[in-house]
């Protein structure tokens, strides 16, 4: 199955639908883009499920970067940002010590949990 992501003016997106492969593999993927316009309306990206193309699987609430043409994942926490490969981090590295952790915003740390 062929998954499109349909993008608002912000470039968040609003819903994911499948298109059956066969228009996808016969028509092309702008065909289906194109039937997803014109019958649904909006802007739509292709997805893919298996993350082979834009980084990740595209889910509601996700922002499309089309200068780098991948989905990123709404920021966790205020304090996170952005690294090079458009993961968000937070700014104390999670220890490594193979503990369970939250992170606690209010005091930029990790807390260990049971």
């Amino acid at each position: 199955m062929a998954h499109y992501a349909q993008i608002n003016d912000s470039n968040i997106v609003t819903q994911v639908l499948v298109m059956d492969n066969d228009m996808e593999e016969n028509e092309g993927e702008q065909a289906c883009v194109d039937w997803l316009v014109k019958n649904v309306g909006g802007t739509w990206v292709k997805t893919s499920y298996n993350h082979k193309i834009r980084k990740q699987y595209a889910g509601i609430g996700m922002t499309y970067n089309a200068a780098k043409d991948i989905f990123i994942s709404p920021q966790p926490y205020p304090s996170w940002s952005l690294d090079e490969n458009s993961d968000w981090q937070p700014p104390t590295p999670r220890p490594d010590d193979d503990q369970p952790y939250l992170w606690d915003e209010e005091n930029q740390g990790w807390v260990e949990t049971e």
